[in-house]
């Protein structure tokens, strides 16, 4: 099994069609904590089979994602300042 990361995946989509489409994709692999912000803890290979899929869906020409891969301690101290909940995962191994 390989060890999972947590990326943080913000998104600035012109056209509400591939907006639909981007927000589709990433609720297959993380949950949605802002309307373009996503948290998904990911292996490697998910992270580039979203990638992949992300880049087939949107428009680079006027369209932006951006992924941050955080480390253990920045996952670790994620602070939530009104609305929100902490995304866990439950298979994530920290060492």
């Amino acid at each position: 099994m390989q060890n999972k990361h947590l990326y943080l995946v913000c998104f600035d989509i012109v056209k509400d069609k591939v907006r639909y489409r981007a927000v589709k994709c990433l609720l297959k692999y993380g949950s949605r904590v802002q309307k373009s912000v996503f948290e998904c803890y990911l292996n490697e290979k998910q992270f580039v089979e979203m990638r992949s899929e992300m880049e087939k869906t949107i428009k680079p020409e006027e369209d932006s994602v951006r992924y941050y891969l955080l480390c253990k301690n920045c996952a670790a101290n994620i602070m939530i300042s009104g609305l929100g909940v902490y995304t866990l995962d439950e298979d994530l191994i920290i060492v």
